[in-house]
């Protein structure tokens, strides 16, 4: 499989094959559309200039001075898609390179400087777009640790929590674009990608759809046709249309003529959610797919995040235990131990006669029944000592003793406190005083217990934020002003994080970072701070001022959890 996202698709032989392999994540799979290397075909060959000599791509060759290819991952229709290296800022990315002559070279170029200017960290960022020697390259980013959304399927569908997940962030980025004129039109399950625990990303925004050809007559409804095939497709593991696609089997219609052509999720496979079965259908094109709903059909991501938004959270799955105990031995006597080589023995106190954890035999016969008639006898007369004693002192007056209290605390004894706990927090925004935002919608997700969860920065060139700011952070409201002991940051790499506090009359969340008062510092992944002694505030500011490098070569931060101490 090849990694970050780019569909499972290998090149078995590089670029000095004389018939190159089809691209697997097209689903233009025609014969027509593979061509020999350097063979095109379009409006070159009607200008009365000849057309430029094809450059010669191959592992190792360089681009712009920096971009060293390593990987052909696709070759198809004139253009070609790589892993390359970023030898400048020594980390991997991804680049497409087709020649300038090509009929869709302007299309691309502009498709690839509108997507970076989005800059939405829900989608794989356009780091650079250029012309040079003849040759387009559009330089993207590589995430070496995402999995196409048709890998995780082949193991499974998703379960509804990771589902109802996919669907939201992938109508929500896209509604985001479409406020920018931007769409898609290629949404499949090799361009979305998963890069943790229900968090996904987008890869190909205008930018696969130029390079194809794509067009549609209504952008907005295509794509979403396309979140809801992605939908269906994550509920059932098939594909919505009779013909199937990366490794996911079609789905038929019920019969000829039926009123419903298209199953329906629940009916593909037992158990399915029935309210995300319900948006998936109304969001694909299906004439009768509404017939489950009298809701009206969604054409819009706007409309398909509304209607998402509004289905009860569905909560995650319970953990599978890891592992089952450890049974004993089967015993012949539910009282009885099996002792290995011997009859079984009760239980008791160990070390005892008879075998470890035995108990003496009970007396039988005439002498049990002797012993157990004194014994009776002697408790007889206990009793009545006691109850003639005690009629004596009442008639003399005397009342009896009392019973000796059980001894207590002493007074002057100092109790040990029970440990300061968490304190409730009722809302979490980021701070970005320096920037446009970065991951807005994941902020609660550092409190919602779940160390598999996380909020993230943008991606940056160097820790110190590529020298574009001096920092950001996370916001954390209380609800009321309240005493403040500690804070406990869980991360993910060593990341630099200061702990600051708002003045105690503050009623808003302060809009700058040197509004808060620093109480304390520290660089780490599991960090406890506090200051010199408890501080009275309803927002407390958890700010990065330095981030970790991550496996990709990018530096981001990345928290887990917070946690506010009383």
């Amino acid at each position: 499989m090849a990694r970050n996202g780019e569909a499972e698709a290998t090149v078995a032989e590089r670029s000095t094959a004389t018939s190159p392999p089809q691209d697997p994540a097209s689903t233009e799979q025609a014969p027509d559309a593979q061509r020999a290397e350097g063979e095109t075909e379009g409006p070159e060959q009607e200008r009365p200039q000849p057309a430029p000599e094809a450059v010669e791509l191959h592992s190792g060759h360089r681009l712009a001075g920096r971009y060293r290819l390593e990987e052909c991952i696709t070759r198809l229709d004139g253009f070609s898609s790589w892993r390359a290296v970023d030898e400048k800022l020594r980390r991997a990315v991804g680049v497409h390179v087709l020649p300038a002559s090509h009929e869709r070279a302007a299309t691309v170029l502009s498709a690839a400087r509108a997507t970076a200017l989005l800059g939405d960290p829900r989608f794989v960022q356009v780091l650079d777009a250029v012309e040079e020697k003849g040759l387009v390259h559009v330089i993207h980013e590589w995430l070496p640790d995402a999995i196409p959304l048709h890998t995780l399927l082949h193991a499974g569908p998703l379960d509804p929590h990771e589902a109802q997940a996919l669907a939201g962030q992938v109508a929500q980025a896209m509604a985001a674009a479409h406020r920018e004129n931007l769409a898609h039109l290629r949404l499949n399950p090799a361009t979305v990608l998963r890069t943790g625990p229900c968090q996904f990303r987008i890869r190909g925004l205008a930018v696969d759809a130029a390079l194809r050809g794509i067009e549609a007559d209504d952008p907005q409804r295509a794509d979403t046709e396309a979140i809801g095939a992605l939908l269906y497709a994550a509920l059932t593991q098939r594909w919505p249309y009779p013909e199937g696609v990366y490794g996911l089997s079609g789905v038929a219609g019920l019969s000829k003529g039926s009123r419903e052509p298209l199953l329906t999720p629940e009916q593909v496979r037992a158990g399915v959610h029935r309210g995300l079965s319900e948006l998936a259908m109304r969001a694909l094109v299906n004439d009768g797919a509404t017939a489950v709903s009298e809701k009206p059909a969604l054409t819009t991501p706007e409309e398909l995040s509304a209607a998402l938004a509004q289905l009860p959270r569905i909560r995650p799955p319970e953990p599978t235990p890891s592992a089952l105990p450890q049974f004993h031995q089967p015993t012949t006597y539910q009282r009885g131990t099996l002792v290995a080589g011997g009859p079984p023995t009760a239980p008791g106190r160990p070390g005892v006669a008879g075998g470890a954890g035995s108990a003496p035999p009970a007396l039988g016969g005439r002498w049990g029944t002797a012993l157990k008639v004194a014994v009776s006898a002697l408790l007889i007369a206990a009793l009545g000592l006691g109850s003639w004693q005690l009629a004596d002192a009442l008639l003399k007056g005397d009342a009896p003793a009392e019973a000796t209290p059980a001894p207590g605390p002493d007074e002057d004894e100092d109790v040990e406190e029970p440990p300061p706990g968490p304190l409730e927090v009722s809302s979490v925004t980021e701070l970005d005083p320096e920037g446009s935002g970065q991951n807005p919608e994941s902020a609660p997700l550092v409190i919602d217990d779940d160390p598999e969860s996380y909020w993230q920065t943008k991606n940056y060139y160097g820790p110190s934020f590529g020298n574009l700011k001096r920092g950001l952070g996370l916001i954390l409201d209380l609800g009321e002003a309240r005493e403040v002991r500690s804070l406990t940051v869980e991360a993910v790499g060593d990341t630099a994080v200061e702990f600051r506090a708002a003045p105690a009359d503050a009623t808003t969340p302060p809009g700058g970072a040197d509004d808060f008062v620093t109480l304390d510092s520290a660089t780490g992944s599991s960090l406890t701070l506090q200051g010199d002694e408890p501080v009275t505030t309803r927002f407390v500011l958890v700010w990065l001022t330095d981030l970790p490098l991550g496996n990709d070569g990018n530096y981001r931060g990345r928290i887990t959890d917070i946690s506010v101490n009383q």
